[in-house]
């Protein structure tokens, strides 16, 4: 969750330019890509869509969710991660154990652990909290009318774009070789660990907030609309089981895991080269997968592909909603925040292989060690962040304590 979704504006009933617009862009997006690129890109533009409806309306994130676990103790943000997390593993691990899904083949994000992404994970954390979001959470938030947040992903495109010409030096320190727990345990082992895992992080927040507040703190909800699955809100809990579906139908279709910030690394280097910036000759840049990234359309490239879907989809949410109302003025303290955050976002987010989705959700259920390892850092790197947030005016949100 963004700062975005703890300031919603009061709802309208519903915002019909906004969802007229967003609407329409999607179904002309899903289109163009079905007749420029296949159907199975189509597919995938819509299921980024689906994404930002299931994050908006349910207001899902990460940055909100450890900010009040660190700061407050509430933790239904982080035991809402860990159901997300325990459906995904389900779903995607006799997967990729079989190498195959519905005929086609399929493979994990699996990465090195090691100096970098404890590095870029730590750094990320905190330009979580000084950037209002993380990377879905800012996609999200953009798509529902903040314009904070379209600071924060510029910052977090040029943040994305300098760590690709400075990744040679962070790949050359000290790190393991990539681990998947699916090949080194079997799937069986890895899931049951990883459950065993999930329930002892879940079980430790509840400790922790019963402890902090006497009992188990309610969610403020919004009022629900009288179609509330289709207007919002949504429990956060059937949020998290949107994103692990969702992001096993991206499997399915691509082949491989949700991600979303090598697109932004992509819109770089590309806005980069329009500028006369030789990108295309840095090492990050000459490798096979990225070099052909880089001289193709966005159009092909499927982390872009849905990314785009993200934004429109929760713009079309938040008009359902009646939420989509843009506020343009944004204290000089909170944008330096911005853009503060969203360079280290960006940053952070090469050197570790992945944010929040690409590293965290879709690293963890692909069974890669560094998944965990950016889990441990970019919590560290959240709480350093909570405690810089009120030095530029941001809000760390706490409830006041109960008894038993």
């Amino acid at each position: 969750m963004s700062d975005f979704a703890t300031s919603l504006p009061r709802r309208a009933d519903i915002n019909p330019r906004p969802l007229a617009v967003a609407a329409l862009l999607i179904a002309l997006g899903a289109v163009y890509l079905a007749q420029s690129v296949g159907a199975r890109q189509a597919a995938l533009y819509v299921v980024g869509a689906l994404l930002g409806v299931a994050l908006y309306h349910a207001a899902f994130g990460f940055t909100s969710a450890w900010r009040v676990f660190i700061a407050d103790g509430r933790g239904a943000g982080l035991r809402a991660q860990m159901l997300m997390l325990a459906v995904g593993v389900a779903l995607f691990f006799p997967a990729l154990a079989a190498g195959s899904l519905f005929g086609m083949p399929v493979t994990g994000l699996v990465s090195p652990a090691g100096t970098s992404v404890v590095v870029g994970a730590f750094i990320f954390g905190i330009g979580m909290q000084l950037g209002g979001g993380c990377a879905s959470g800012t996609l999200y938030t953009v798509g529902g009318g903040s314009t904070r947040m379209i600071v924060t992903l510029a910052a977090f495109i040029a943040g994305s774009v300098i760590a690709t010409a400075h990744m040679p030096f962070w790949t050359a320190l000290p790190q393991l070789q990539p681990i998947s727990l699916v090949k080194t345990l079997g799937a069986g082992p890895a899931l049951a660990l990883n459950w065993i895992v999930f329930a002892l992080i879940a079980a430790l927040t509840v400790v922790i907030e019963k402890r902090r507040h006497g009992k188990l703190v309610a969610a403020h909800v919004q009022p629900a609309h009288t179609s509330p699955w289709l207007h919002g809100p949504w429990p956060m809990v059937a949020g998290g089981i949107a994103l692990a579906v969702l992001n096993f139908a991206t499997l399915a279709l691509s082949g491989r895991p949700w991600g979303i910030t090598s697109a932004f690394a992509l819109w770089g280097a590309k806005a980069a080269a329009v500028l006369g910036v030789d990108t295309a000759s840095w090492p990050y840049w000459m490798t096979k997968a990225n070099a052909a990234a880089l001289a193709a359309p966005i159009s092909r490239d499927v982390t872009s592909v849905m990314d785009i879907g993200i934004v429109l989809g929760a713009m079309l949410a938040a008009a359902l909603a009646g939420r989509y109302a843009p506020a343009w003025r944004v204290p000089l303290r909170s944008l330096i925040a911005a853009v503060v955050g969203g360079l280290l976002l960006g940053y952070g987010a090469r050197l570790a292989y992945g944010c929040n989705i690409g590293a965290y959700f879709s690293g963890i259920v692909s069974g890669s060690l560094h998944g965990w390892l950016w889990l441990v850092a970019a919590f560290f790197g959240n709480v350093l962040g909570t405690r810089l947030r009120p030095f530029f005016g941001l809000e760390v949100e706490r409830v006041r304590p109960t008894s038993c």
